[in-house]
């Protein structure tokens, strides 16, 4: 994979970069300057604000939900962008689970995360979002498709929920499984990767140990893609069928979406 711009220092947006310059099947390219990933924007300073504002986005995606806005805050609005919220994820689904994440002992930690079941339970997360929210990655395609781009799609940390809607766009323009891992694992970058909070500043609140048990939750792995990518394959026989089925897209859209992000 080669990126084809120089990635900007943004002090408070995680995550962000150009998706431009993955490779489809057919010898294109994806566009730079189309479509873009991070995490969230609320923490954005007036010179990232700046930033974001210079790209000449149409809309900016966020997939949170409504218990990580009251966590993070809103995004900043950008002048005549419109920001689209399609929460990727139940905001009552995981809220004791997070809370747990932030504040719990290092023997809870052990017995909710330990023993390979916090990676476990990102593999089905990702499952899970791809098999039930076939009409959200619908919407955001057919977007894409008509009138969004440029596009920012974020989460919180832009890994994950981010992470699998980019993946979803980039299988309907054609881009291979592997450039698409390859893309996502950028995440596992030091200066890109999602801060890691604990309630405590105790030095014990955050011990190897502890970082180890919550590593999976934070980490982007190729295994929790794959997972992602079989379910689509095991729900609808591949790639072709889960976009005409899955996500209702008919040649003609196809054909506007590549047109807008492929050179």
């Amino acid at each position: 994979m080669t990126q084809q711009i120089q990635e900007p220092e943004l002090s408070g947006v995680r995550n962000f970069r150009d998706v431009g310059g993955l490779p489809t099947s057919d010898g294109r390219r994806v566009g730079t300057g189309r479509l873009f990933r991070s995490g969230h924007l609320a923490h954005a300073t007036d010179t990232d604000a700046e930033f974001l504002a210079s790209l000449g986005l149409h809309t900016i995606f966020d997939f949170r939900n409504d218990a990580d806005h009251a966590l993070e805050g809103p995004d900043i609005e950008l002048p005549g962008v419109r920001n689209v919220n399609i929460p990727l994820s139940d905001p009552a689904d995981g809220r004791e689970f997070w809370t747990m994440v932030r504040e719990g002992a290092l023997d809870e930690l052990r017995a909710v995360l330990g023993d390979g079941k916090a990676a476990a339970r990102m593999a089905q997360s990702y499952r899970t979002i791809i098999s039930r929210r076939t009409a959200e990655h619908s919407r955001v395609v057919h977007a894409l498709a008509e009138d969004s781009v440029p596009a920012l799609l974020h989460c919180a940390a832009g890994k994950d929920r981010a992470g699998l809607s980019v993946a979803v766009v980039l299988l309907a323009l054609g881009v291979e499984r592997e450039a698409i891992v390859a893309d996502y694992l950028e995440s596992n970058a030091p200066h890109r990767r999602y801060r890691v909070r604990r309630s405590s500043g105790a030095q014990e609140a955050r011990s190897p140990e502890v970082m180890e048990l919550l590593a999976p939750l934070f980490d982007a792995r190729a295994e929790y893609l794959t997972a992602a990518f079989d379910t689509i394959d095991g729900q609808w026989g591949g790639r072709e069928a889960y976009l005409a089925e899955g996500l209702g897209l008919t040649p003609g859209t196809l054909g506007r979406l590549r047109e807008r992000l492929l050179v």
